[in-house]
């Protein structure tokens, strides 16, 4: 034999996915300890590392990545040997998905998964529904939601999670913006107001951390929005500086609109994206279905 069965491919598979060992932990259920045991394994039986080290964090390594889909294929065949019945009469079928997500999300992905859904399950119908201040926790234990995707909530430990990809922070400023002639300093940065963009009203968060820390300076943060969308077209006629996901500004015609697209001029940590379902969920092959679609649509977005 290999050395290696179907379980010990479902671990690699989760591992390749998170890049973290505790991420794939906690959706895999098991402590930390045993996932380091499973990478042990798995580095052996396959002669490569799987995860290295990048900075702070780990990433696949380039055999990983080149495995992932092949990887995927293989432990879907293997579920379709049970799932065959149910997945075979998508086609027959008409469910109806609740998901919650912010508006960045919506406006990236809601079309292009749909599109996706609908190919497989033509009367499938896709509901995204509103940001409340309820925990995802609730809605997803109440089964008001089935999929939530987000990338600041904390989760209880009992609900599974998947990220999907990852993205960057990106400053949004209009096209003749003095900052683009004088150059994008750490010093200019903070010589314009910011707007901040928060659901959660937070005016501040890692860019203040790192300017603090490692600059010794302040930006002054003006106004707090719950959304990015009202903001577009409101800072062509003003020097604001307003911070965005880079997938955001993907969906934004930059020339067209007055607008330009700017790198701060450190790095920035990259924010985790992930999908996040109950357990009662796990095994439903229409559900597992809903959420092996969306990381497939997902991975388009991934940086």
């Amino acid at each position: 034999m290999r050395g290696y069965d179907l379980d010990l491919l479902r671990f690699l598979q989760v591992l390749i996915e998170e890049q973290s060992v505790s991420n794939a932990a906690r959706r895999m259920n098991v402590s930390e300890p045993a996932m380091s045991r499973h990478l042990s394994k798995l580095r052996t039986v396959f002669g490569d590392p799987i995860l290295v080290p990048s900075g702070r964090r780990l990433i696949a390594s380039t055999f990983a990545l080149n495995i992932r889909d092949r990887l995927q294929a293989v432990l879907r065949a293997a579920d379709g040997l049970i799932e065959t019945q149910a997945l075979a009469n998508l086609r027959n079928m008409a469910p109806k998905f609740t998901v919650r997500a912010n508006d960045v999300i919506i406006a990236a992905i809601a079309l292009p998964l749909l599109q996706a859904l609908r190919q497989d399950c033509p009367n499938c119908e896709l509901v995204f529904a509103p940001e409340f201040d309820e925990a995802a926790n609730l809605a997803l234990r109440d089964d008001s939601i089935d999929l939530y995707i987000g990338a600041t909530d904390v989760l209880k430990p009992e609900i599974r999670r998947q990220t999907i990809f990852h993205h960057v922070m990106k400053a949004l400023v209009r096209a003749d913006h003095p900052i683009l002639s004088e150059g994008v300093t750490v010093e200019s940065l903070t010589r314009f107001e910011h707007i901040s963009v928060s659901r959660r009203g937070r005016p501040h968060g890692p860019i203040d951390t790192i300017l603090r820390d490692q600059f010794g300076l302040t930006r002054r943060v003006v106004l707090v929005v719950p959304n990015y969308k009202a903001m577009i077209d409101s800072i062509r006629g003003t020097d604001f500086i307003v911070t965005l996901p880079d997938m955001a500004l993907n969906n934004v015609l930059l020339t067209e609109t007055g607008l330009a697209a700017i790198d701060y001029p450190f790095p920035l940590p990259r924010v985790e994206a992930f999908q996040a379902w109950h357990p009662r969920r796990d095994n439903d092959p229409v559900h597992r279905w809903l959420r092996e679609t969306l990381f497939r649509v997902a991975q388009k977005f991934q940086n």
